[in-house]
């Protein structure tokens, strides 16, 4: 995999990493870091499953979003009956 390669994936699991974030409703403590890992997985998971079902990019791009709103989940839970 080249330098190109290596960016453009962590761009995308960046992106993937805040829509999962913007998803989820409340309040999420997690960082940048814990931010660009889970959308990393959100991203290859997602991705694996819609290259096997051959859907198109938008569909695909959904798939990891709400992969990754699922992995955001157990934090905004964990977190919802603080008083901030």
């Amino acid at each position: 995999m080249d330098v190109d390669g290596i960016w453009s994936g962590l761009f995308a699991a960046i992106v993937v990493g805040a829509l999962g974030r913007l998803l989820v409703r409340g309040y999420q403590p997690i960082g940048c870091l814990l931010t660009l890992l889970i959308g990393l997985v959100g991203a290859a998971i997602g991705g694996a499953i819609g290259h096997a079902q051959h859907w198109g990019f938008w569909l695909t791009l959904a798939v990891q979003a709400l992969i990754a709103a699922l992995l955001v989940l157990p934090f905004s839970i964990g977190t919802r009956d603080r008083d901030w």
